[in-house]
C-alpha cells in the first residue's frame, strides 16, 4: 500500500528547479506528484515519478543527493469535510501526519492525496479498516 517518493535537496536559487525538471524530462521520467518546501538557503524537493530508480539514479549522477522514503496515496472525498474525515480518524489513533501534498489529477470523483506518517502501517492498517481507499503505486504511477 505504500508509493514510492523521492526527496531531492536543491539550493534555493534560480533555476535548481529547472534544471531538476529538465533532468527527469530528458530522461523520460513523468513528474505525477510534487511538493517543494524550502528555507532561506535550500529546499527539499519532494517527486511521485513513475520510474523512482531512474530518477533517483540520474539525479545522482548529476550531482543532486537524493533519497527514497514511502508514503502512503489516498483517495479523498472531493467535497467538503473529505479530508477532515481521513485526519479526525488518524487523530483518535494518535497518527500524527509529518506532511502531506496533493496529487495532480483526480481518481474518478476524488481527489488524492500524498501522505507521509510518523506510524505509516499502523496508518494504513487504521484507514483501511474505516474503508479508505489507498492507491498502489503502480495505479498511481499510471494516472
Amino acid at each position: 500500500m505504500q508509493v514510492d517518493q523521492i526527496s531531492i535537496f536543491i539550493e534555493n536559487k534560480s533555476g535548481r528547479l529547472a534544471e531538476v525538471a529538465g533532468i527527469l524530462g530528458e530522461a523520460g521520467v513523468n513528474i505525477r506528484a510534487l511538493s517543494l518546501a524550502d528555507t532561506s538557503d535550500f529546499g527539499i524537493l519532494r517527486l511521485i515519478v513513475n520510474d523512482c530508480e531512474k530518477a533517483k539514479q540520474i539525479l545522482k549522477d548529476k550531482g543532486f543527493t537524493v533519497s527514497k522514503t514511502e508514503v502512503v496515496a489516498i483517495e479523498v472525498p472531493d467535497r467538503p469535510g473529505g479530508l477532515s474525515d481521513i485526519l479526525h480518524t488518524l487523530d483518535r489513533e494518535s497518527i500524527n501526519v509529518e506532511y502531506m501534498y496533493a496529487f495532480v489529477e483526480r481518481c474518478e470523483e476524488n481527489a488524492v492525496i500524498i501522505f507521509r506518517f510518523d506510524e505509516t502501517e499502523k496508518a494504513i492498517e487504521i484507514l483501511l479498516n474505516q474503508g479508505f481507499n489507498l492507491l498502489q503505486g503502480e495505479r498511481l504511477y499510471r494516472m
